[in-house]
């Protein structure tokens, strides 16, 4: 996929970003490097290599899951600007 001036613009455009008409060109250069610069990924051999979340191999420490005391409902709404019916009261944000 080649890039253009019109890409570059459309792309600063949507990034509200200010590029000025004279260096479009040299980051459409740029950004076809890069893009190129990928594609090479595509082309390496990843059969049977499993996918990984670190380059090392850990095993984060995990708790217990376990209900815990929880607090009287009216502390919890002590200090709410509003209540009814023992819920919080917010402002409708969805039509």
């Amino acid at each position: 996929m080649a890039i253009d001036k019109a890409t570059v613009l459309r792309i600063a455009k949507l990034a509200r970003i200010e590029v000025a008409d004279a260096a479009t060109d040299g980051l459409a250069e740029e950004l076809n490097a890069i893009l190129a610069w990928v594609e090479q990924l595509s082309e390496v051999d990843t059969e049977g290599v499993e996918p990984m979340t670190s380059v090392v191999a850990v095993t984060l420490p995990q708790r217990a899951d376990e209900a815990g005391a929880v607090a009287p409902r009216e502390d919890l709404l002590a200090d709410a600007p509003e209540t009814e019916g023992g819920f919080f009261v917010v402002p409708k944000v969805v039509e």
